[in-house]
């Protein structure tokens, strides 16, 4: 019976995803104004980045664009590997009020660039700080 449990449980960590392995995303994130933190963590098989503060200013632009709230709200989501510290997925853009293209770099330890591309051309980049 134990190895029975020994060998379900070691099937089980086989089967985890590889998003579930340390990733340099991972971790608490905000934008260059400070005004919005948002924590990449794993989520199925892939990366996602949750709001989890804004302030004031920002939740006020949000509810502008028709959004009851900025904080809970999945800014990334789907990111997977596309190359050495490279991610793309999709960014959600209050402003638009849909999601848009991603490609998410990481820059240096504590820095990730984040681009978002809407229609293929037209472009932002924003460069995200680490948060201790």
């Amino acid at each position: 019976m134990r190895r029975l449990i020994l060998s379900l449980a070691a099937s089980v960590m086989l089967a985890l995803p590889a998003a579930a392995s340390a990733s340099p995303l991972e971790g608490l994130w905000t934008n260059p104004k400070r005004s919005v933190v948002v924590r990449i963590a794993p989520c199925g098989n892939a990366w996602c980045g949750k709001v989890v503060s804004a302030t004031a200013r920002e939740e006020a632009k949000a509810a502008k664009y028709g959004m009851d709230e900025l904080e809970g709200e999945q800014m990334l989501t789907g990111l997977r590997p596309a190359g050495a510290g490279r991610w793309k997925g999709q960014v959600f853009v209050p402003k638009l009020g849909r999601k848009v293209g991603s490609t998410v770099t990481i820059a240096s330890r504590n820095q990730m660039k984040v681009s978002g591309c809407f229609a293929g051309i037209i472009c932002k980049t924003q460069l995200w700080t680490r948060v201790s």
